[in-house]
C-alpha cells in the first residue's frame, strides 16, 4: 500500500458531503434544449460529488490530463479543516469581490511534502471518478515521469492492481531537447489505463490487417493465409506433440522439429483429413497450415502500447492556433491522440466520455470530430476550473480571463467548423453549460438556544432569494438522480421531465392550485415535486394533495 502524509485527511474530504449544485447557463451554451453534451465550470472535486447520484455507473470512458506536478505548475490545494471560502480568503485565493484569484497552489520541489500534496489532490477525485464508471468502463490518465510511479501505485489502490490494463507511451516531442543537463532528451509521456472490472475486455484492439489473405487455389472455404505449425515447448514438457510427420500422398518424412509440432497427433490428423496442410516439397522444409479468414474469431488484434505515432504536442498547439489565430493555451493534447483512445473504448451509440481536467477542451473536440467521421453518437461531459489566465498571455490579451472560457469557446468554434465540414450529417456539436454554485436551497445549520427561533423563521421558505425556477429545476433533477440532459418541457407552469427510461416527473416550482394538482394527477407521473411555500399556508390543500397522490400511486415530495 502507498502511504503518505495527509492520506487520511484526503479520505475524509472524499467522504465529506457537498452543499454545491449545478446552475444552468443557457446564454453560454450552444443548442441548450437539444444537445446531449455538457460543459461544467467549477472545481472538479465538488462537481464529481454533485454528479454521483445522477451519473453513478454511467460513464463508459474517462480521460484526464491532471497537473503533472513538475514543480513549476500548480496542484489543487484542497483544504480539509476550514470552510473553503474562509480558507481562500485567508490564503489570498479570493479577491475583494469574492472571485477566485488563484486556481492552484504552487507546489515547490523543495517542499518536503511535494509528492504528498499531489497525491492528496488526486486520491478523492479518482475514487469519485471510479464510482461514475460503468462496469465495463475504462479510465485513461496522462502523466509524465514526475508522478508516474506514484500515480501507478495510487491507481492500484483505487481501481485494484488486477484492473491495470497498460501503460501507454506517447512520444510527445517531435525534436530532441538538447537543454537537459543529464545528456538525455525526455521526449515521452505516459497514459495509464485502468478498467473498472477486469472481467470485461478493456480495449477494442487494433483492426486486423487482412491483406495477406487470398485464395490462389480457389478453395471453396474462401481466402486464407499460411500459419506456422512448429511447436513451442521441448519434448519433456509436451511429449504428445513430438512425433514424425509424414505426407500421406508423397511419403516425405519431415521428422520432428526441436520443439515438436503445435498440435498433437489427433488434431494433426484432422487437419490432414480436412486438406488444411500445405506440404513442403522437400524433407527439410516445414509444412504449414491454412488459416481461413472466415474462421477468425475477432476482427481486432492487440493494440500497441506505443501510442500516437507521428502525433506530437505541437499538433495540439497548431489546432488551437487554427481555431483562435493565436496560442491561447500551452501544451494542449492533440485531438488525434484522444481519438485513438476514444475509438478503443467508446464504440457504441450514446457512450458517455468524461474529462474533469478539461483544459482547452481537446476531449470534447475529439468526441465531436470522431462522431463526424464514423457517424457515432458519443456524448461528453467536460469539467474545468475557472483558473485565471496570466495577464501577459495571448489568451488574456484576446479577452479570455480564465481557462474555462477558453474551453467553452474552443468547443463552440470546433463544433461550428465540424458542422460546416460535414453539412450532410446531423451532428450534435452543441453543449449545455453549467456552473458550480451554492445550493439554491438554504442549508440548515444546527441552532443554539439563542437563535433557534431565527433559524426556524429563515426556513419558512427554504428557497434562497433571487433563485429562478430554472436553477431549482436542475438542482432537483440531480437530487432525484436524473441526468442533466433529461428531456424537459414547460407547460401550464409545470416542468415535465422525462428520464432515459421514458418515465415522467412533474415539478411545480412557480404556482400551485387545486385545478393544477388535478391536471398533474391525471397525467400520472412517477413523482411530483413542489415547494412548500406554494401552498401559502393552506394545510387543507397540502393534505388533500398528499392523499390524492397516494391514491393515484404517485410519489409526492414537498421541499
Amino acid at each position: 500500500m502507498l502511504n503518505w502524509a495527509g492520506k487520511s485527511e484526503a479520505y475524509r474530504i472524499l467522504q465529506a458531503q457537498t452543499c454545491k449544485t449545478l446552475t444552468p447557463q443557457p446564454a453560454k451554451s450552444v443548442n441548450f434544449d437539444s444537445t446531449e453534451n455538457i460543459f461544467i465550470e467549477g472545481e472538479n472535486l465538488d462537481v464529481l460529488k454533485v454528479l454521483q447520484k445522477s451519473y453513478f455507473n454511467s460513464i463508459k470512458m474517462i480521460y484526464i490530463d491532471p497537473p503533472y506536478n513538475t514543480g513549476n505548475d500548480f496542484v489543487y490545494n484542497d483544504n480539509f479543516k476550514q470552510d473553503l471560502k474562509d480558507y481562500q480568503e485567508q490564503s489570498g485565493e479570493l479577491d475583494e469581490e469574492g472571485r477566485l484569484k488563484l486556481a492552484f497552489k504552487k507546489n515547490s520541489k523543495e517542499n518536503g511534502h511535494f509528492h504528498s500534496k499531489w497525491l492528496n489532490m488526486m486520491l478523492p477525485r479518482l475514487h469519485l471518478a471510479k464510482n461514475l464508471l460503468k462496469d465495463d468502463g475504462v479510465i485513461f490518465i496522462s502523466i509524465d515521469d514526475n508522478e508516474q510511479a506514484q500515480l501507478k501505485l495510487l491507481c492500484d489502490e483505487v481501481f485494484g492492481e488486477e484492473n491495470f490494463v497498460v501503460s501507454f507511451i506517447w512520444k510527445s516531442r517531435q525534436n530532441k531537447d538538447n537543454r537537459n543537463k543529464t545528456g538525455s532528451s525526455n521526449d515521452h509521456e505516459y497514459i495509464l489505463c485502468y478498467s473498472k472490472n477486469f472481467e470485461y475486455r478493456a480495449l477494442r484492439g487494433a483492426e486486423r490487417n487482412t491483406n495477406q489473405y487470398s485464395n490462389p487455389d480457389n478453395d471453396p472455404r474462401g481466402d486464407w493465409t499460411s500459419g506456422n505449425m512448429v511447436g513451442l515447448l521441448p519434448e519433456d514438457q509436451r511429449p504428445n506433440c513430438h512425433y514424425e510427420l509424414i505426407n500421406p500422398k508423397t511419403g516425405i518424412n519431415y521428422g520432428k522439429p526441436q520443439l515438436g509440432w503445435r498440435y498433437d497427433k489427433n488434431t494433426m490428423q484432422r487437419l490432414i483429413d480436412e486438406d488444411r496442410i500445405l506440404w513442403a516439397s522437400h524433407p527439410t522444409g516445414r509444412p504449414r497450415r491454412k488459416v481461413f479468414l472466415s474462421e477468425l474469431n475477432d476482427e481486432f488484434t492487440g493494440f500497441s502500447s506505443i501510442i500516437g505515432k507521428d502525433i506530437y504536442t505541437r499538433n495540439g498547439t497548431l489546432e488551437i492556433q487554427g481555431l483562435f489565430n493565436e496560442r491561447s493555451f500551452d501544451f494542449p493534447k492533440p485531438t488525434l491522440l484522444l481519438k485513438q483512445l476514444i475509438e478503443q473504448v467508446a464504440t457504441n451509440t450514446n457512450d458517455l466520455v468524461l474529462d474533469f481536467f478539461a483544459g482547452s477542451g481537446t476531449t470534447a473536440h475529439a468526441v465531436m470530430q470522431l462522431n463526424a467521421e464514423d457517424n457515432g453518437n458519443r456524448r461528453f461531459i467536460c469539467v474545468q476550473l475557472p483558473e485565471i489566465t496570466d495577464e501577459k498571455s495571448e489568451a488574456f490579451k484576446a479577452g479570455f480571463k480564465n481557462i474555462a472560457e477558453i474551453s467553452k469557446e474552443r468547443i463552440r468554434r470546433a463544433g461550428k467548423q465540424i458542422a460546416e465540414n460535414h453539412p450532410d450529417k446531423q451532428l450534435d456539436t452543441g453543449f449545455k453549460a453549467f456552473k458550480l454554485t451554492d445550493s439554491h436551497f438554504k442549508q440548515w445549520q444546527s441552532p443554539s438556544a439563542e437563535n433557534l427561533a431565527q433559524q426556524i423563521e429563515l426556513f419558512v421558505d427554504p428557497v434562497r432569494k433571487e433563485t429562478t425556477p430554472d436553477a431549482m429545476l436542475y438542482e432537483i433533477l440531480l437530487r432525484l438522480g436524473l441526468k442533466l440532459t433529461a428531456k424537459v418541457r414547460s407547460e401550464n407552469q409545470v416542468f415535465w421531465v422525462c428520464d432515459e427510461s421514458g418515465q415522467q416527473f412533474a415539478l411545480l416550482l412557480e404556482t400551485l392550485s387545486a385545478d393544477l394538482l388535478d391536471l398533474v394527477i391525471f397525467a400520472q407521473p412517477k413523482k411530483v415535486v413542489t415547494l412548500d411555500s406554494l401552498f401559502n399556508g393552506d394545510d387543507a390543500l397540502k393534505k388533500n394533495a398528499e392523499l390524492q397522490m397516494n391514491d393515484a400511486g404517485i410519489a409526492f415530495f414537498v421541499l
